[in-house]
């Protein structure tokens, strides 16, 4: 079991690297050979209670360091670096289970609880989206989240495979100027 869960656990490292570099794509990702005429028309992720998946929120470890996913869902933000995943890793299983979809507003995030719901906004350029946490990762040191395609796309980087982002979790039920 616990040789399972390294082959998991390395899988999802993988599936979570996209570029840092400027311009391409990581290795063979990227769009996929039929993507969605309008991107931009993908709704963002919509925001309800949902129970929290039952493993995907333990501890674990990857790389080398321990991660203790948070266990309720509550308010969080964070600044950092965003990256994204695409065609390498489309239909393939998440943390959640789920089955990944590029074009569907989706992220991973090592700590936050899944699943749970975060909004994205590009530093540079202000642009938002709301995402839906189904997936651990990034873990890179410089990265607080990978974005499925779709999302990175409406975020305007996908050329450059990375951007700054702050997260804030949006809590189902709550307003947002209620903090």
């Amino acid at each position: 079991m616990k040789a399972l869960r390294v082959l998991l656990l390395l899988a999802l490292v993988a599936g979570c690297a996209s570029t840092d570099r400027k311009g391409g794509y990581y290795k063979d990702d990227g769009p996929g050979e039929n993507p969605p005429p309008n991107l931009d028309a993908v709704a963002d992720a919509t925001p309800r209670v949902e129970p929290l998946h039952k493993f995907a929120n333990r501890p674990y470890q990857a790389l080398g360091r321990n991660y203790t996913p948070l266990t309720s869902v509550q308010p969080f933000k964070q600044r950092g670096l965003a990256s994204w995943y695409g065609k390498r890793f489309h239909g393939q299983k998440t943390s959640s289970g789920e089955p990944y979809d590029m074009y569907k507003m989706t992220a991973a995030h090592p700590t936050l609880p899944i699943p749970s719901y975060v909004r994205v906004t590009r530093v540079s350029n202000g642009r938002s989206v709301v995402v839906r946490v189904n997936d651990r990762g990034p873990f890179h040191a410089q990265r607080v989240i990978d974005l499925s395609y779709a999302a990175a796309y409406k975020l305007g980087y996908i050329q450059a495979g990375s951007a700054e982002v702050t997260l804030e979790a949006i809590v189902p039920g709550q307003r947002a100027d209620a903090r």
